[in-house]
């Protein structure tokens, strides 16, 4: 009896933890969007131009937070 009851909740904690994983996997499939290419860009962008484009966009955006000048401590103002 003790090893039915054993089997039992085991198979149940399989099934809880299956459940679990599975709304895990689909919850993180997330659809991704595809970059649209600019308004100045021709209509047939390739994936190079894409990549180059957020790659600029990315230095941009680096580049203006290196510029920002840091708040200096409540002790030293």
């Amino acid at each position: 009896m003790r090893a039915a009851l054993g089997i039992v909740s085991l198979l149940l904690a399989l099934v809880i933890v299956g459940v679990l994983a599975k709304k895990q996997v689909s919850a993180t499939r997330s659809t991704v969007p595809v970059l649209q290419p600019a308004a100045d860009a021709p209509a047939t962008a390739t994936v190079r131009a894409q990549s180059q484009q957020v790659q600029q966009q990315y230095q941009q955006a680096i580049e203006g937070l290196v510029q920002q000048a840091r708040p200096l401590p409540d002790d030293e103002k």
